[in-house]
């Protein structure tokens, strides 16, 4: 048994062919295919985050509208650009969407990837501390946004408040227990994994990792989930972790998704620079008639080594399209992979 859900990017623009040609298109939409991917029987529905672009920026309102208007289905984010956070008053619009939803989200968090804009969370505020990388900073706010979140107090109560206070230091409201639990890391490299265990967040990684090897990109990451789960073991933590991957997965079931994603049968992994200085490693993406892709994911390492998988959808193409090419992973290929 694997859990999935969808990943949507949350793009938007007035463009013909497009269902959303505006940010509130984009927003709602993202509602109904949360209520709608909910009742096909799918276990979560996760946004990304970027800024200075026409997609999805401020997470914890649409979070807060899913949680009001599903039951079960988890809701997350993949990820939230720490750089550009303000970790503590993070942590109240974390724990009162997470209350709103009766304890559902499941936060990715990172130091993020490039922006549209040169060090756009300058804009924002924010400044690295000296001798610190914007990456460093990235993590060092992910750290303070995951330590709040015990809901230890830490504040010095003012002698004559304007409310009544109860004794001791005061902490962040409103707390939610067990969010902190529920913490994940986008890491894109070995080292930040390894990090990510150590310190005791769940794991995200995406379809973009770090080329540290040469290997295949699945094979990279399986790697990568392992020595994840390697530095977990060793320090100690009382939880099972969480790992999940991303991929992009279309079953091609009717003419409609040839005439999209036909073209992308014979995709491979791709090899590119993130920056002047970093070699990435992109995954491929698998389009294919149900059985020759249960016979293609069966060969993904990494896969198989998460319990959660997100597929990245193509959130333009509307609500209606979208719940059919989950309902295709769900029902053609996920029984054959014994994920259901």
């Amino acid at each position: 048994m694997k859990k999935i859900g969808f990943l949507s990017f949350g793009h938007w623009s007035n463009h013909p062919a497009y269902s959303t040609k505006t940010a509130a298109d984009t927003l709602l939409q993202s509602i109904d295919l949360a209520v709608a991917a909910e009742e096909i029987g799918l276990d979560g529905a996760y946004f990304r985050v970027h800024h200075f672009a026409q997609q999805l920026a401020s997470p914890f309102p649409l979070l807060a509208a899913i949680g009001a208007k599903t039951k079960k289905i988890e809701i997350g984010t993949g990820v939230i650009d720490m750089r550009y956070e303000n970790p503590l008053y993070m942590v109240e619009d974390a724990g009162a969407a997470d209350l709103i939803s009766g304890g559902r989200l499941q936060l990715g968090i990172s130091r993020g990837s490039p922006e549209q804009v040169i060090d756009g969370w300058r804009h924002f505020g924010y400044e690295p501390a000296e001798g610190e990388t914007d990456a460093e900073m990235g993590r060092r706010k992910g750290l303070e946004f995951f330590e709040a979140l015990k809901g230890e107090g830490f504040a010095e109560p003012n002698p004559n408040p304007m409310f009544p206070n109860p004794p001791g230091l005061l902490g962040l409201e409103p707390h939610s227990p067990g969010l902190r639990d529920r913490i994940w890391w986008g890491s894109g490299a070995d080292a930040t994994a390894i990090w990510a265990g150590q310190v005791g967040m769940n794991l995200q990684s995406s379809t973009l990792k770090f080329d540290e090897s040469g290997k295949p990109f699945h094979i990279q990451q399986a790697e990568q989930i392992r020595l994840y789960r390697k530095a977990w073991k060793e320090a100690g933590h009382a939880r099972e972790p969480r790992v999940s991957v991303s991929r992009s997965i279309f079953a091609l079931v009717n003419d409609q998704d040839r005439y999209y994603f036909g073209h992308e049968a014979d995709r491979t992994d791709k090899v590119g620079m993130l920056d002047q200085n970093t070699r990435a490693i992109f995954g491929r993406s698998y389009a294919a008639e149900p059985d020759q892709l249960i016979k293609e994911l069966a060969q993904d390492e990494a896969i198989q080594e998460a319990d959660t998988l997100l597929l990245t959808i193509p959130n333009t193409l509307g609500v209606e399209y979208n719940v059919h090419v989950l309902s295709a992973i769900l029902e053609h290929v996920a029984p054959g992979l014994g994920w259901r």
